[in-house]
C-alpha cells in the first residue's frame, strides 16, 4: 500500500514539471475516470461517492471551457465548447437523476476527446513539430456530439502533418 503523503508529492511533483500538453493529457485522464468511477458508484447504489467522482468530472469540463483560447481559433473553439457544454450538461443530469445514459453519452464523447489528444500527442513525439497541437488539427471538421454518439466517425481521426 502506497503512502498518501509520497503519492501527493508525487503527483504535485509531476503536474508542476509536466509541459502544457501533457497537463491537458492528465486532465483528459482525470475526466474520464473520475466519470467510469461515478458510473461505477450509481450502480453500486454509492449515491453520495457517486456524486462527489461525477462532481469532480463537471469540474475539469468546466476547466476545459474556460481555458479555450477563442483569439487563436474561434471557430474551433467555438465547437470545442459546445462538445464540453453538451459533456457539461450530460455529466449533470447524470449527478441530479443518477442517469446512467446521460452519464455513459459524457463517457463517450470525453473519451474520444481524449484519444484524439493522445493521438495528436503520438504525432508530434514522432514527427517532432515544434508548433502548439492546436494548430496541427484539421478544423475543416471537428465532430459534433451527435456524430460521436451514433458512430459515424468510430476512431478515424484527421491530423494534418
Amino acid at each position: 500500500m502506497s503512502n498518501p503523503v509520497t503519492t501527493n508529492e508525487y503527483m504535485k511533483t509531476k503536474v508542476m514539471t509536466a509541459a502544457p500538453e501533457q497537463l491537458t493529457m492528465m486532465l483528459y485522464d482525470g475526466v474520464v475516470k473520475f466519470a467510469e468511477q461515478g458510473r461505477e458508484a450509481i450502480v453500486n447504489k454509492e449515491f453520495e461517492n457517486s456524486f462527489k467522482l461525477i462532481t469532480k468530472a463537471q469540474n475539469i469540463v468546466s476547466e476545459f471551457m474556460t481555458t479555450l483560447n477563442d483569439d487563436a481559433a474561434p471557430e474551433l473553439c467555438g465547437k470545442m465548447r459546445a462538445l464540453y457544454l453538451f459533456c457539461y450538461e450530460r455529466l449533470m443530469m447524470a449527478n441530479l437523476k443518477r442517469d446512467l445514459k446521460s452519464l455513459d453519452e459524457a463517457i463517450k464523447i470525453l473519451s474520444y476527446m481524449r484519444e484524439t489528444w493522445s493521438l495528436l500527442l503520438e504525432k508530434i513525439s514522432k514527427d517532432g513539430y515544434d508548433d502548439a497541437p492546436e494548430n496541427m488539427l484539421d478544423s475543416d471538421h471537428i465532430p459534433t456530439a451527435e456524430e460521436i454518439l451514433c458512430g459515424e466517425l468510430g476512431s478515424h481521426i484527421c491530423l494534418e502533418g
